[in-house]
């Protein structure tokens, strides 16, 4: 006679699971957005589901379900971003002394900026955004994304090169 399969449910099982996992769970967030409190929130809200949902979870496969659960709800804090600036971006009612034409070249060149980056592969993004968002070097990048200088260096020249192209597409000269 088998012993029972242990459960996710159990205290001990999930205690276990969350103290070996939280802190890098975090870091593979933080690593994306580049905002440690936002990591958190993502990943405690992560755990909570999985409490939630530990029922139909089998145990050995708990981690790789938690990382792509947080995963998922940075992409989707992503998409409420855009949304977000999509929204600021349109010209208010209000006095501006900048040119109308001007202001909104500028919201329609965001927008396209925004879908040129979110048609590069994610690893192309991460560097990216690491890179000219957070301003980190390419040793930081290579050193938070866990891969050499030599493969964010390949990255970041592939991502702006599909910027360059799919930016020039949309570019009046």
């Amino acid at each position: 006679m088998s012993s029972p399969k242990p459960s996710l449910c159990e205290q001990k099982h999930f205690d276990a699971l969350f103290n070996e996992h939280f802190e890098a769970a975090r870091n593979f967030i933080y690593y994306k957005c580049g905002d440690v409190a936002q990591a958190e929130d993502i990943v405690q809200d992560s755990f909570v589901k999985l409490w939630d949902r530990c029922a139909q979870i089998i145990l050995e496969k708990a981690k790789n379900y938690l990382f792509r659960m947080c995963n998922n709800a940075l992409m989707n804090q992503f998409e409420h971003q855009k949304v977000v600036l999509r929204h600021q971006a349109q010209p208010q009612n209000t006095k501006n002394i900048e040119d109308p034409a001007y202001l909104i070249e500028e919201a329609e060149f965001k927008e396209k900026l925004e879908n040129a980056i979110n048609l590069l592969s994610d690893k192309e993004r991460e560097v990216f955004l690491l890179s000219r968002i957070d301003q980190k070097s390419y040793k930081e990048i290579a050193e938070i994304v866990g891969i050499g200088v030599k493969a964010v260096e390949r990255r970041m020249g592939l991502a702006l090169m599909k910027l360059r192209e799919e930016m020039g597409k949309h570019l009046k000269f």
